[in-house]
């Protein structure tokens, strides 16, 4: 059995999913195994992925085509697919350093155990190489959040234990909506296992404008549920400004979902009264963002 599952969530990427393709047939280890769970794609990633398959590339491609219901709903069918020791997830407009899959299974192998959650990794820009954040802490683990808490900083590659991620509970799947933190589960296991440092790049981000960064306003607005959801999580572990500002996004996803008893399913009642000034305020103002950039792209047509 291969060690890695490399998985990658698809949604109309055929224009730039060949160069992650191509730089896993330029891994320097093949110990690895490539699942593309495509998203409902329209465009032509289908084909292009069996034709990849009926090549000898030097490692299995699995495919895997399901109803488009977002990234997190990819996440879970990928998480019920896997089943080698280590996963990790390569979007579609990024690709691995030739060496990546060899740095991570020789690091693994070294410092790995059932102590650990997995690997805590550096992505870096497209064309400059540069670090995306701040690189990691000088020590041997830390927890996710911990990390971000003492002042790290951007997108960092998460490799974790199969079995650990699995341990957690499914992405919540709203009807209607496509949009659930993938955070959700790594704030669980953060309460249980470290993740080993390693302080090596293993993905190049190729940020693209329609990718789901870029377009958050409206991420808020057509998902309320799922925002709610993540922030009734957070709220279970946050304290202080912390906790506080977590309310007022509840009350604001809140008020856009048309959940009047918000309050009632708040596991931090007092605080959720207190935001709620702010959470209505910050609801408008998300609306306000919808509507002004829906105007600009009908100008700009």
């Amino acid at each position: 059995m291969k060690t890695l599952t490399i998985f990658t969530p698809a949604y109309n990427r055929g224009y730039i999913i060949n160069q992650c393709f191509e730089s896993l047939c330029r891994q320097t280890c093949k110990d690895f195994i490539w699942l593309v769970v495509d998203d409902g794609s329209t465009d032509n990633t289908a084909g292009l992925i069996k034709t990849w398959q009926q090549q000898e590339n030097g490692f299995e491609i699995k495919y895997i085509y399901k109803k488009n219901g977002g990234m997190h709903t990819a996440h879970n069918v990928a998480y019920e697919n896997i089943d080698t020791e280590l996963n990790v997830c390569i979007d579609s407009d990024d690709y691995m350093p030739d060496d990546a899959v060899e740095k991570i299974i020789s690091f693994w192998q070294k410092n790995g155990s059932d102590e650990y959650a997995g690997i805590i990794a550096l992505d870096i820009y497209k064309g400059s190489s540069n670090v995306i954040g701040t690189e990691l802490p000088n020590k041997k683990s830390t927890t996710l959040m911990g990390y971000y808490k003492n002042g790290g900083s951007g997108d960092k590659k998460l490799i974790y234990r199969t079995d650990v991620i699995k341990a957690t509970p499914a992405y919540p799947e709203f009807e209607g909506e496509k949009y659930v933190g993938l955070v959700y589960k790594y704030h669980i296991i953060d309460e249980t296992k470290e993740l080993l440092i390693m302080n090596e790049p293993v993905c190049v981000v190729d940020y693209q404008e329609d990718g789901s960064s870029f377009s958050m306003w409206k991420q808020y607005f057509n998902n309320p549920k799922g925002f709610a959801f993540l922030r009734v999580a957070d709220m279970e572990r946050q304290s202080g400004l912390d906790l506080f500002k977590t309310c007022v996004h509840y009350v604001s996803s809140s008020i856009i979902a048309k959940e009047h008893e918000f309050i009632k399913k708040s596991p931090k009642k007092l605080q959720t009264i207190l935001a709620i000034p702010f959470g209505v305020a910050l609801s408008m103002l998300i609306k306000y963002k919808v509507k002004q950039n829906s105007s600009f792209k009908m100008k700009a047509k």
